[in-house]
């Protein structure tokens, strides 16, 4: 399957115009459960408020400034790990003004969450996404059940075929929703989860658009905004901002110099193994077009203190093109201007230096490369 490893596990962000704090109270009545059961609230902070269930029963009150996304989760026998791993009982919801009802037989991940709007048209979005999301989640499920040695090339790419489909799928549940709720808090989220850890500016930046001047000039939608204004300089058609990093040899080598031919710029690191997975489908497209004008400049995100294991890597997997770093992780000079906050990432560069494609994975850039150097 596909993968992408995350440098900043984003939580759910703020959403909302700025107000003056207003007064929530949640109210929650679960089936029979042991003694000493606690709910815990947790926002993208970390935990905010605590509960004891008595009798299947909790209260929660306080304030909330602005229409936040929350996770409550239960908790009985003290197991805090649990809440750490995010392992424990949880459902997710918007803390809003108003007066918030959770009611489940059983558990939290069962409950019915009633009261407020915007909960209202997170109920709605959840389930428009649910059909393609339990398909996803089957074949994530067959395809973690197969034995590696089974797991051929011809199952690797029709696994990655299906998982692609339903990934449109459910970007256009998203994308239905955002247009029928232009005005929902809600729908900058669904935009945001739309975009993923590698957000496609084509995609996501209409669909921004489309929210209510309201929901764009929030603290959130403003964020989002900025963030989109730094993802459109590195999106297809933009030309790519240039760096200098050394190569092992500590030569300097500036993208600007590789200027006159194909350049796919590759981030990766050692230790990132979808990164390392995808290097052998780089390996095939570069040896079949290098001599067609194409290369490929590696920027490893490693660290110093892992020089010796980025070496070892690209001995291992045999990479014969540049490779540059500054061993400085995700803030150096490169990442930062391509804003990478997961790898692995690619940026297809052409002759006059524009980006004219990005994230090519599996056999897709050699399609790519055949259909540019016919």
């Amino acid at each position: 399957m596909k993968k992408t490893l995350l440098g900043l596990l984003l939580a759910a962000p703020l959403l909302a115009q700025a107000q003056a704090p207003a007064p929530f109270t949640i109210k929650g009545q679960l089936g029979k459960l042991p003694a000493k059961t606690k709910v815990f609230l947790r926002n993208e902070k970390g935990i905010i408020d605590s509960a004891e269930v008595k009798n299947g029963a909790f209260v929660l009150k306080g304030t909330v400034a602005e229409p936040t996304q929350v996770r409550l989760m239960l908790l009985n026998n003290g197991n805090r790990y649990r809440l750490r791993t995010g392992q424990a009982d949880h459902t997710i919801f918007y803390l809003e003004k108003g007066a918030i009802s959770l009611v489940s037989p059983d558990s939290l991940g069962h409950a019915a969450i009633t009261g407020t709007p915007l909960n209202a048209d997170f109920q709605q979005l959840q389930a428009l996404l649910k059909p393609g999301q339990d398909q996803l989640n089957a074949l994530y499920a067959t395809y973690r059940a197969m034995p590696k040695e089974q797991r051929t090339p011809e199952f690797q790419a029709k696994s990655d075929a299906q998982e692609e489909a339903l990934d449109q799928i459910i970007n256009q549940q998203y994308a239905a929703f955002v247009r029928t709720h232009p005005g929902s808090a809600v729908s900058l989220d669904a935009v945001r989860d739309m975009g993923g850890p590698v957000p496609n500016y084509a995609e996501v930046a209409p669909l921004f658009a489309l929210l209510t001047p309201a929901v764009q000039s929030s603290p959130s939608g403003q964020r989002y905004a900025a963030e989109l204004a730094i993802l459109k300089t590195v999106s297809v058609g933009a030309v790519a901002p240039d760096f200098t990093l050394p190569t092992p040899e500590g030569k300097a080598v500036a993208l600007s110099s590789l200027r006159g031919q194909f350049v796919l710029v590759d981030f990766w690191a050692n230790w990132c193994g979808p990164c390392r997975q995808e290097n052998p489908n780089v390996v095939k497209a570069y040896n079949a077009f290098k001599s067609r004008n194409f290369t490929v400049l590696g920027v490893s995100l490693d660290e110093a203190k892992d020089r010796e294991k980025w070496l070892k890597a690209i001995a291992t997997d045999q990479l014969p093109w540049t490779q540059v770093s500054g061993l400085d992780g995700w803030k150096g000079e490169a990442a930062t201007r391509y804003h990478i906050q997961a790898i692995p990432q690619n940026f297809l560069i052409d002759p006059s230096g524009k980006i004219v494609a990005v994230n090519l994975r599996g056999t897709a850039l050699q399609t790519t490369l055949a259909q540019l150097l016919k």
